[in-house]
């Protein structure tokens, strides 16, 4: 199906809910055809899709935008007969760039592309609603069409996730030797005043022993990765983008605002002595506790001209399975409804995968790092008809297609930043994903 870019639009949704007893979350997905969707946080409800109701794409500085204004105008028109927490959203992303280059791995991914899924599958406790949308259908064909959904769902069993594909291959994209030169080069102009921060990523390409299950995969990483955004964005055809990252962007429901500020980085010890003494260590840093407050600062001041209140939470650590990090949450009350994509625009890229200020970082981004970061490290998430919606940035994350992966891990860049330690905190947050690909 053509995606809709910002023409008229010469189409109506009609969506129908119904609830059902909640099947297995990965059993679903796998059920589910592609483009499949997934969407999972701690604080709300699971979400999964599959097949395109409709889909919006665009480019450019305004992309996000044009998405609203197509999108409002699909929803305004629209049929939805339902519970609000069953209603059709709007799942997707954007490239870290305005415009998409189109080079691999990211061939399928253009710069900002949204899906209202054909099948949703929304986790409301033991029950799930399942909705069905389509372009210009008809209630009565909506209802034999979601009797025979339930069905299918209802009768998916529980599986055991199979085990990572195994690893047999590795490729960097960048050597030890011209990470160093990129480090010092960053480092010196940060140091002559011309930058405050950067963030510079590496990519590391992987070869799998067998084609990998995404299913299996998000489910081995929910289970390390509880508290975390567990996402997967895919096209029809090609390669899955997922991920589990502890970085939310921004999510909004009326006038609250939930957001954060997550930016320095230490492992996790072997012993709970030992992890303790290195979160210690980490909230004494001078390095991160400064990487970390030129985010919080610049989160603040993006979300000031949106909000009559902005509150500003104690800094503490945030635990991970294989990293520790510093985290200061952020909420705030809107002065005036806005939709979710207007404070995503405001806020990305936040200073914890770009830099201040932040259009000398994007130059330095562009010129040093030897690949597309395409989606890494962009807003994912969604949206509805109300403008409500949460997203994530899209770190710990990769891109699968087959019996092929290719991992991104950034670090943030200061005045006395080594390029050696900033080698072992890029190694250290490819963990997440590695190892639900290693046998």
């Amino acid at each position: 199906m053509e995606p809709l870019r910002t023409d008229e639009i010469v189409t109506q949704l009609v969506s129908r809910s119904v609830r059902i007893a909640a099947p297995p979350v990965e059993a679903a997905l796998a059920a589910m055809k592609r483009p499949r969707t997934m969407w999972t946080a701690d604080d709300e409800p699971t979400v999964v899709g599959g097949g395109e109701a409709v889909a919006v794409e665009a480019d450019g500085p305004a992309r996000l935008t044009r998405v609203r204004e197509t999108a409002t105008a699909l929803f305004a028109d629209a049929d939805f007969d339902g519970p609000e927490v069953a209603q059709p959203r709007f799942f997707g992303g954007l490239a870290f760039h305005e415009d998409a280059t189109g080079r691999d791995p990211w061939t399928d991914f253009p710069a900002a592309r949204f899906v209202v899924p054909e099948v949703q599958l929304v986790f409301d406790g033991d029950d799930a609603w399942v909705t069905l949308t389509v372009r210009d259908g008809d209630a009565e064909s909506l209802a034999d069409r979601l009797e025979d959904l339930s069905e299918t769902f209802e009768s998916l069993t529980e599986t055991t996730p199979a085990d990572p594909p195994g690893v047999v291959g590795r490729h960097r994209t960048t050597s030890l030797e011209a990470w160093h030169e990129s480090v010092d080069a960053a480092v010196s102009r940060i140091r002559a005043g011309d930058l405050r921060k950067v963030v510079l990523a590496q990519a590391l390409e992987v070869e799998l022993e067998a084609a990998i299950s995404v299913p299996d995969m998000l489910a081995r990483l929910g289970t390390a990765y509880p508290d975390c955004h567990r996402f997967l964005v895919e096209p029809e055809t090609g390669a899955s983008f997922v991920g589990a990252t502890p970085e939310r962007l921004v999510s909004i429901r009326g006038k609250t605002v939930e957001t954060g500020a997550l930016a320095g980085t230490t492992g996790r010890g072997d012993t709970d002595d030992e992890d303790e003494w290195l979160a210690e260590e980490l909230l004494a840093s001078t390095k991160d506790n400064h990487e970390h407050e030129l985010v919080a600062e610049a989160i603040r001041e993006q979300l000031d001209p949106f909000c009559e209140s902005i509150r500003v939470g104690e800094r503490g650590i945030r635990k991970l399975a294989t990293v520790q990090h510093l985290w200061t949450p952020i909420d705030a009350t809107l002065e005036q409804d806005e939709h979710v994509l207007s404070v995503v625009e405001a806020l990305h890229p936040t200073p914890a995968v770009g830099g201040l200020p932040p259009a000398e970082a994007f130059d330095v981004i562009r010129d040093t790092e030897p690949f597309d970061r395409g989606w890494y490290a962009a807003p994912v998430g969604w949206f509805d008809a109300d403008g409500n919606g949460s997203f994530a940035v899209a770190i710990r994350s990769a891109v699968v297609n087959e019996t092929l992966a290719t991992l991104f891990a950034g670090v943030g860049l200061v005045a006395d930043s080594d390029p050696d330690a900033e080698w072992d905190e890029v190694q250290l947050k490819y963990r997440p994903i590695l190892d639900e690909l290693e046998d």
